[in-house]
């Protein structure tokens, strides 16, 4: 039986550090990315390195919805869909805020769905959340909730911002309520995959030394102080996040199901420690 893989945003960051964990896991490992040259230079390099994978380039937006069938299609010709690390996704400086939304929420669940007809037994699926819905404070509005658990109504978008009004729009709150939809699809996505043996997870990382991260504390300075206030007193690094993933693809997680990791060296902790202490 060959085992085949799937790693999203492969081609840089926090995507090619967990597809190189992958490359241990599977026989065939895709590697998606909608910039074709960084996918193949990732197939280069990890095909170079001798893995026990054999690793092939995917060019695709992950919004794309015929494009994520045909990479769907791909993997059951190559075999048993055994591992999937969905790390594409884009960061509230890239972009406005339904392209966020898009990219991160419901390109999460047009990839979930596409890929749902090869889960079998020993399938296991991680996708890239964040911290930030763990650092708003106060109990969110269960209406916006209720919208965010359908995203792939044709009109979840506007029914969001029927319910949420305009500030929605701000890019920061979209990212924080997009990664909160992620958490809330992968607890009912569990629900579907369970009874086939299949498992689904999320991972919710800090600050994390990338392009994508280093951009975004060029942008936010107030990134920089929430580093400070980490416990460990440093970022995080590409290959930790990846060593947290490939931990849930494994066997040794069999029984970890429907559920979030964070790793953020401890700064959420600190920061609940120092809401408490003002209460």
């Amino acid at each position: 039986m060959t085992t085949v893989g799937i790693a999203t945003g492969a081609g840089r960051g926090m995507g090619l550090a967990c597809a190189r964990r992958l490359a241990e896991l599977v026989d065939v490992l895709l590697l998606v990315d909608r910039d074709g040259p960084a996918a193949a230079a990732a197939v280069e390099q990890l095909n170079g390195e001798k893995h026990l994978a054999t690793a092939e380039s995917v060019v695709l937006d992950i919004t794309d919805v015929e494009g994520l069938a045909r990479l769907a299609g791909r993997a059951g010709e190559l075999g048993t869909l055994r591992a999937v690390a969905h790390a594409a996704g884009i960061s509230p400086s890239m972009a406005d805020w339904r392209r966020i939304f898009t990219v991160d929420l419901v390109g999460t669940a047009r990839l979930a769905r596409a890929l749902r007809p090869l889960a079998t037994a020993g399938t296991a699926m991680v996708c890239f959340a964040s911290m930030a819905p763990y650092l708003e404070p106060g109990t969110p509005d269960p209406d916006a909730l209720a919208v965010l658990d359908d995203p792939l109504d044709e009109k979840f978008l506007e029914r969001l911002h029927d319910v949420m009004g305009p500030r929605i729009e701000d890019r920061g709150v979209a990212y924080t309520w997009a990664k909160r939809g992620v958490h809330r699809f992968v607890h009912h996505e569990a629900v579907r995959l369970g009874p086939v043996g299949a498992r689904i997870c999320s991972v919710s990382p800090g600050h994390i030394d990338t392009p994508q991260g280093r951009q975004e504390q060029e942008s936010h300075p107030s990134i920089a102080r929430m580093v400070a206030l980490t416990p460990l007193g440093r970022t995080g690094l590409a290959e930790e996040v990846a060593a947290g993933v490939a931990f849930l693809l494994s066997g040794d997680a069999s029984f970890v199901n429907g559920t979030d990791l964070l790793i953020d060296g401890g700064v959420g902790a600190a920061l609940w420690g120092a809401a408490a202490q003002r209460r």
